[in-house]
């Protein structure tokens, strides 16, 4: 087509026929797609593992309590359970459950977390995780005990109560 082309639509009833047709199979084919979301969703609800499922099974893969761990800059990751401790990993592979000493605000809904230890050493009963809410004011909350992890058991330990709990 060059400028200037004109095009013609001609309206005829085999023209409509296959645009209704089309409709069809597409309102069709988005109905099913949101069935199989739905379904995906609920599928998925039903393995996922509560916040005191995953406690019991970071508490039950945790060694003796230690004084202290070494943190120099940033977490690897770290995950609430609950409202009164957490998992933070400072590598990979190297994890600790940290208890604190009460409920800690917003803990379970912050996004960022930080540690009033000075020199990269957090200490139990001397330091305090520090929550970030939305509005950046921080809570500290007491670190109680710290406990290091068996990281590659609480992964198995947590796939094998999803898969459980899914059946």
């Amino acid at each position: 087509m060059k400028a200037g082309d004109v095009i013609i639509a001609v309206d005829t009833p085999a023209a409509k026929r296959a645009d209704a047709e089309l409709e069809s199979v597409m309102r069709n084919l988005l109905f099913a797609t949101v069935i199989l979301l739905v379904l995906g969703a609920c599928a998925s609800m039903g393995s996922r593992l509560t916040d005191e499922q995953r406690l019991e099974i970071h508490r039950a893969h945790a060694g003796a309590p230690v004084r202290s761990f070494q943190n120099f800059g940033t977490l690897y990751s770290w995950t609430a359970l609950g409202d009164s401790a957490l998992t933070v990993w400072t590598r990979r592979h190297q994890a600790y459950l940290l208890e604190l000493d009460g409920r800690c605000p917003d803990l379970d809904f912050s996004h960022t977390i930080g540690f009033s230890a000075q020199g990269g050493t957090v200490f139990a009963g001397m330091d305090s995780v520090i929550v970030l809410d939305r509005q950046n004011a921080s809570f500290p909350c007491r670190i109680r005990q710290i406990r290091p992890i068996d990281s590659k058991a609480v992964e198995n330990a947590e796939r094998v109560a999803r898969d459980r709990s899914a059946h």
